[in-house]
């Protein structure tokens, strides 16, 4: 671009009082953002945990409102004659201009998008007019508060177990701990065999985070410790106890407890951020395998990680040359799933049409999955990225997959020239499924596989009752298996809150006839359940039926959910950590003793899950 053009293109006040008028709405978002991820402080110190919940549900929508806000704002303001292609072209450079100095910039660029993407039509949708490609780069901003991004503690100095006193007490939590030397002295214990020999070296140093991360009744000091070239991540959870103070729970430092804290099956953190890419490099830095999207992602940045990952989805595509094909599994009634074999993710599309028994629609199956976005999903639930309009390479669908899509939903299926347009669908991270699991391992004669596979189902469920979930369709396939073993649900389209459930024993038959009758002799009401049926569909095969009934056969009695539903009712919030139990200081006779193998829980990985990535 010569000088000359330079000044030409930027000679439209419409341009830049539009691209001010972005920046603006962008600026209150993230002002009302980090409002609320500071207040979390306070609910954690206060045990306010419904107010703390309820703020961490709100936050979730406060994005799509301040587009919304800004979306009609220029509507209001302009008239279609006013936004030539020309003008919008100068829009964005003068938002980029505008970004030099921004201490979210990459956000801004995303929150961009989404005010371009709802005002022009998709045809716009390449680098002339929004950020197909991130302009601003986020390396190396500066805070301007006095508070930096991560302290750094050199345990040489004074001692690692007064520089761990310091870690924590430097958050200034107004609340006390019960204990905080015995809490520390087994934190020191756990980090020396973490650490090694070389702690007190002079050139030892231990990083953390500024700011704690919060989640549901929790508080999460994340840091790593750093010797030479070598790096150890840990994460000090702070709970409270059960008189009202605080203990330091436990030491997570393996990769993979500290990959499942993060989790994309769990609830986002509130952590303030003023500058979030500063954060996400971090936790790279802690999870190498974790993809930057998903980060953003659980920091409650869910827009910019669905930018993120959407960016990554093209580079993939452009890099493989498979073919989208049906998923292997069931065959869902109310979702068409098919997926990319060189992709670890699945892309789910609500058909036109349900087949009996199926008494839904699509608005309320949207409903569902949007009710999943806004719960904490304790560990259990699939995170789901939703988009519109997306664009696939009509040459890469096979002829099977095109003819499932055009005939349950052709309603959301538009072909223009070389591509095939999806008007709707969900993208979700691609899990073996549970059925599939347990065949294969009943195939490979591994009864221990099949054990855990159903020992981790009925704790899947009953972490779920405890999030007030009842997942309705509890067949086996529509849950999968991670990476790590975990077992996670993820067919939204029956689940219920267990208060609105009914769940009722079956009423003993009056007489023969009622007994020998192919249909229920009682009344069903819509939201009726029947606990002891479910062995009907879940236990036909001996082994699954000897584990399922030797763990969870409690699942099978009404007493079980109705006892459940009554705490929730009597407002009690369950505890469900995002560790094992078996490494927290209060479950361990000997804490300081623990040998380094006691702590580490090995990746899971049978053949038929080695393909997957991370959890």
């Amino acid at each position: 671009m010569t000088q000359a053009a330079f000044p030409k293109l930027l000679s439209s006040q419409i341009a830049f009082d539009i691209a001010r008028t972005i920046l603006d709405g962008f600026d209150k978002h993230y002002r009302l953002f980090r409002q609320t991820s500071q207040a979390a402080k306070r609910h954690f110190e206060t045990g306010a945990w419904p107010v703390a919940q309820q703020a961490a549900r709100a936050r979730i929508d406060f994005y799509d409102r301040r587009v919304q806000e800004c979306v009609q704002a220029l509507e209001d303001e302009y008239s279609h004659a006013d936004l030539s292609d020309e003008v919008w072209r100068e829009t964005k450079l003068h938002y980029i201009g505008m970004l030099s100095d921004h201490k979210q910039p990459e956000l801004a660029e995303t929150f961009f998008n989404s005010v371009c993407c709802n005002i022009l039509h998709r045809t716009y949708f390449h680098n002339d007019f929004i950020f197909v490609r991130p302009v601003v780069s986020t390396e190396y901003i500066e805070t301007e508060e006095l508070l930096p991004t991560y302290r750094v503690y050199y345990p040489h100095v004074d001692g690692l177990r007064f520089t761990l006193k310091r870690v924590v007490t430097n958050f200034q939590l107004d609340c006390q701990f019960a204990d905080l030397d015995r809490d520390v002295a087994l934190v020191e214990a756990r980090l020396k065999l973490t650490f090694g020999p070389g702690t007190m070296e002079p050139n030892h140093q231990i990083q953390v985070l500024a700011n704690l991360f919060f989640r549901n009744k929790g508080a999460y000091i994340v840091g790593k410790g750093i010797n030479g070239s070598r790096e150890y991540p840990f994460v000090l959870p702070i709970l409270h106890d059960g008189d009202g103070k605080l203990v330091l729970d436990t030491v997570l430092s393996e990769q993979e407890q500290i990959a499942v804290l993060f989790s994309f099956t769990r609830a986002y953190f509130l952590v303030d951020m003023e500058v979030p890419s500063a954060y996400v490099q971090f936790l790279r830095n802690l999870l190498p395998r974790k993809p930057r999207s998903e980060i953003y992602t659980i920091l409650g940045l869910q827009k910019q990680g669905k930018t993120l990952f959407y960016r990554d989805y093209l580079q993939h595509l452009k890099h493989t040359s498979d073919s989208f094909a049906i998923a292997p599994g069931i065959r869902g009634l109310v979702m068409l799933v098919f997926a990319l074999p060189s992709f670890p993710y699945v892309f789910k599309v609500i058909k036109d049409f349900f087949p009996a028994p199926k008494e839904t629609t699509r608005a309320l199956i949207k409903e569902k999955y949007l009710l999943v976005k806004h719960h904490d999903r304790v560990g259990r639930m699939a995170d789901t990225l939703e988009y519109s309009n997306v664009a696939f390479p009509l040459a890469r669908f096979s002829e099977e997959l095109l003819a499932e899509l055009k005939h349950h939903a052709p309603s959301l299926v538009e072909i223009e020239g070389g591509q095939l347009i999806l008007r709707h669908l969900y993208i979700e991270r691609r899990m073996v499924p549970l059925n599939m699991f347990l065949s294969q391992a009943e195939q490979a004669g591994d009864d221990e596989l099949i054990e855990h596979g159903i020992v981790e189902y009925g704790n899947a469920i009953k972490e779920l009752v405890a999030a007030n979930i009842f997942p309705g369709d509890m067949l086996y396939k529509n849950f999968g298996v991670t990476r790590h073993g975990r077992v996670v649900f993820y067919d939204y389209d029956e689940i219920e809150y267990i208060t609105d459930c009914n769940f009722r024993d079956i009423p003993l038959p009056r007489n023969e006839e009622d007994e020998m009758s192919a249909e229920p002799w009682y009344a069903i009401g819509k939201h009726d359940v029947f606990p002891e049926q479910f062995g009907r569909f879940l236990l036909g095969n001996a082994k699954i039926r000897k584990y399922f009934m030797q763990h969870h056969a409690d699942l099978l009695t009404r007493d079980f959910w109705q006892r459940r539903k009554q705490r929730i009712i009597d407002g009690h919030l369950e505890d469900v950590y995002p560790y094992p139990q078996a490494i927290r200081f209060c479950n361990l006779a000997s804490p300081v003793s623990i040998t380094p193998a006691a702590l580490s829980r090995p990746v899971f990985t049978p053949p038929y899950l080695e393909n997957l990535h991370n959890e």
